[in-house]
């Protein structure tokens, strides 16, 4: 990633990070289909708001944001063509389900193509689609906001997400990742490993707090 650009301009905008975003936003919208683009710039946004909310770095939220879908710019097939190309890494699971892989090229595209070196940005984008356990505050911002974005209307549990996700993103990991679970279950869809082991983290955590609750509140009767 390029440096941390400290120089402001006089309205207070640090001007030189501002407009390499402009210029990834100017490519990406050369790029990308224009729902799809559209959507990358609201997951920037509200990586960015989440990132305000939780003290998460607001440049690497935003870039992760931004080009987390860099790579969905052809179909499954080329995307797998183009992996295999460059030597990407994917699973044997990822290959029978190459919706995912948009992330692996991506993450790939976003390093050799657009200059970006910090290994947690490269993460985020990597693990936006599938999760895995114990994720970065970055991690999670961009995963969740994938699935929170504005412009998302197709989930029953959205309004409920949206607001725990400014309360608590482990426990808005678990939701989200165990409605995914849930869906592709339904549709008879390919669940990928990471994405269950990332379930399985993250049920894990939910269980504990809601047993600390639990325990808390026989704690205050007990004083009562």
């Amino acid at each position: 990633m390029v440096s941390k650009i400290t120089r402001e301009g006089t309205d207070g905008i640090m001007t030189e990070a501002f407009n390499l975003i402009l210029s990834y936003r100017k490519n990406l919208e050369m790029k990308l289909d224009p729902m799809r683009y559209e959507h990358s710039l609201s997951v920037s946004y509200s990586c960015m708001s989440l990132a305000m909310c939780h003290g998460c770095d607001l440049e690497k939220a935003e870039l992760a944001g931004l080009l987390h879908d860099c790579g969905k710019r052809y179909s499954d097939d080329i995307i797998l063509k183009k992996c295999k190309k460059h030597g990407i890494l994917f699973s044997p699971e990822e290959e029978e389900a190459p919706a995912v892989l948009h992330a692996n090229y991506g993450a790939w595209l976003a390093k050799h193509k657009y200059g970006v070196s910090d290994p947690e940005i490269l993460s985020a984008i990597l693990y936006h689609t599938t999760g895995k356990p114990e994720m970065t505050l970055l991690e999670k911002i961009v995963y969740i906001a994938d699935y929170i974005e504005p412009r998302r209307n197709k989930a029953d549990n959205l309004p409920s997400i949206r607001a725990l996700a400014y309360k608590d993103l482990d426990e808005t990991m678990y939701r989200i990742l165990k409605g995914t679970l849930e869906y592709l279950d339904r549709k008879s869809g390919k669940i990928d490993p990471i994405t269950l082991k990332a379930f399985e983290y993250y049920q894990e955590l939910h269980r504990k707090q809601a047993l600390k609750q639990v325990m808390s509140s026989d704690e205050e009767e007990s004083d009562a």
